[in-house]
Order: structure tokens, then sequence, then C-alpha cells
């Protein structure tokens, strides 16, 4: 893993994580976020390094600095990378993770059935590429 920023591991067929990651490319104009779907090569052997099983699919995965973290410690801390008032959504890292990590399991669980799931994972416009390691991953893993 690079210490280039936060990487940023999502649900490629859901629909509400494809969204949260469109969301996310609209309001990180440093463009320091990357991406990856948990379902790609890159996001599988990510989960590996982070002792995590390939088969993930419960929740955003962000690797910041090296430490990996998950469901709602990864969507707030994913929230201080974000322009303007979309920033103060980390503060909600006070409140203790017994109180917020059942929230989001419940909204995981729910997911699929209020938002619906893809077939395939969302592919992103073209002018994101760079910011998607599965897909530099695949590039850079078919040329040695």
């Amino acid at each position: 893993m690079t210490n280039e920023g936060p990487i940023l591991l999502f649900d490629g067929v859901c629909n509400l994580c494809s969204g949260s990651v469109q969301f996310v490319l609209k309001r990180n104009r440093k463009g320091n976020v990357r991406f990856a779907s948990l379902q790609s090569d890159f996001g599988k052997e990510t989960l590996k390094k982070s002792n995590l099983p390939h088969t993930y699919l419960n929740s955003l995965v962000l690797i910041e600095n090296g430490k990996t973290f998950v469901k709602s410690d990864a969507a707030l801390r994913l929230a201080k990378h974000l322009d303007g008032i979309w920033k103060m959504g980390s503060m909600f890292l006070i409140i203790p993770k017994f109180i917020r990590n059942p929230i989001y399991d419940w909204i995981a669980r729910n997911r699929y059935t209020w938002f619906g799931k893809k077939e395939t994972c969302w592919i992103p416009e073209q002018k994101w590429n760079d910011r998607f390691l599965d897909h530099i991953f695949k590039n850079s893993s078919a040329n040695p």
C-alpha cells in the first residue's frame, strides 16, 4: 500500500456505495482520495494485507497512513478529506463506536433492499480513471 493519500474500498455493486463514491469524487477537490471496489483484484489484495477476508463486503474500508478503518470509523474519517461543511462530519468520531457501529450495520444490512444492487460493479467516468486503483492495478499487473 502506498502513502499517497487515503484509499477507499467500496462494494462496487451497491448503489448506495457507488453513490457515496460519486459524492466523494465531487467533494474532494484535492483529488487525494483514491478508490477501488472490494470485488476488484486490488480490493481483494488490500483486504488480505489488512487481515480482512477477501469476501468482506459489510463495510466501507478506508486505508489511511497505513492503518485500516471499517464501518463508521471509515465513513467519518473520510469526511475530513471532503470540502466545505462536509469536513465537519468527522466530528462525529467523538460518539463511541458502540453507538455508531450498530447504526452503520443496520444501514449496511439493508442497503441492497433500500437502494438496490447492480449486476456488475459500477464503472466511473473516464475522467476519474486516475483515482481508481483497480484500473491502475490491472494495468500494472498486466505489464510487469
